[in-house]
């Protein structure tokens, strides 16, 4: 019992931690897309060649830009080769057609350290990713979900890592930037739901009569999150090329000119609102206060988003503001996920108490 214990305990420790880490990741990767640090490093896994980026311009070829660039479009058209025998033909040809690879940035020693700094963030949740599968092997036998789940979240960080190079390699193309996102987001449903089933006799509590509402709410809730993030990637996006044509000047007239993404998003906002106060109100009548507890917070991050959005539209797009209003984003995505995979659990009878592990 006392090693089934430490399992239990220890597989919690790091898979809350690597969820924590990925919030920091998405911290980091806004601060990196509001400081247009995004082309810090022109290549990867390296940065400018080495595992050490450099500090100043003398330390690269006076020709680097011309040399990076032509790297870039020698592994595009890899890429697009792989894309178009698989059947993504007008993938590949975005990314050919894409004028932004043919854009080299000039070096930043900032910008290319803020990369940097995501890059190594990244590379400690690959290894903090690696633990939770080898601290799910002892779940393996009773429990096979919790493993497979571990083992589906590393093949997902994996191919992040991949396509975090395309994103480089591609110069920021929206759509890998938008797909990067969503991905992030599947990392930590993957990541909840294996912590959270560990802990799922602990949970149970036979909830199935007291609303039969609340699991379709929470689902439509969830997913038009998962949606205002995605078109939140797009309003950046948006964003970013309005910068970019007005030369990063006139900031308070960048959000006349954004497109028909952003009034989107803010209009759902208020759906966003109504959904999740009358969920608070339905899981209320649960008599659970740790379900009551999520839903609370869920209002708390929607208030505090809200906030942000009034920010960001009535004082020019402050900087500070866009990596927080991206993290809130997540955040709610993830504790509406969570309230919703523990109240699939409390619908369950309490007698139901499975060994977790063997």
């Amino acid at each position: 019992m006392r090693d089934k214990s430490f399992s239990l305990k220890r597989f919690t420790r790091v898979g809350v931690l690597t969820i924590a880490s990925v919030y920091f990741l998405i911290l980091v990767g806004g601060i990196v897309r509001s400081t247009g640090s995004g082309m810090g490093c022109p290549d990867w896994p390296k940065c400018f060649g080495s595992w050490v980026p450099p500090t100043s311009l003398e330390q690269l070829p006076s020709d680097y830009l011309e040399v990076y660039k032509e790297k870039r479009i020698q592994k595009n058209e890899r890429v697009g080769k792989v894309l178009e025998s698989i059947g993504f033909t007008k993938v590949a040809q975005e990314i050919f057609a894409h004028p932004s690879q043919y854009i080299e940035t000039e070096f930043n020693a900032t910008k290319t350290w803020i990369e940097y700094v995501n890059r190594l963030v990244g590379v400690v949740i690959g290894i903090l990713i690696f633990l939770t599968v080898l601290y799910s092997v002892p779940f393996f036998k009773n429990d096979p979900k919790v493993f497979w789940g571990a083992v589906a979240s590393f093949v997902l960080v994996v191919f992040q890592g991949w396509l975090g190079s395309l994103v480089v390699s591609t110069n920021l193309l929206p759509e890998m930037v938008t797909l990067h996102m969503a991905l992030a987001l599947f990392l930590v449903a993957f990541l909840i739901y294996i912590v959270v089933r560990v802990q799922r006799t602990q949970l149970y509590a036979d909830l199935g009569g007291k609303s039969g509402m609340i699991m379709p709410i929470l689902v439509l809730a969830l997913s038009l999150s998962f949606i205002q993030v995605i078109l939140g990637t797009q309003v950046r996006e948006q964003v970013d090329l309005v910068a970019f044509n007005m030369s990063n000047q006139q900031r308070e007239s960048w959000i006349d000119q954004l497109g028909t993404y952003f009034y989107v998003h803010r209009s759902l906002s208020i759906l966003v609102v109504l959904l999740n106060v009358g969920l608070y109100l339905l899981v209320r009548r649960t008599g659970k206060p740790n379900l009551i507890k999520m839903a609370n917070a869920v209002l708390w991050v929607i208030g505090a988003e809200i906030l942000l959005g009034i920010i960001l539209s009535y004082l020019a797009l402050p900087a500070f503001a866009q990596p927080l209003h991206l993290l809130l984003g997540t955040l709610l995505f993830g504790l509406q996920y969570l309230l919703l995979i523990s109240y699939y659990y409390a619908q369950k009878p309490r007698q139901l108490t499975p060994e977790l592990v063997a």
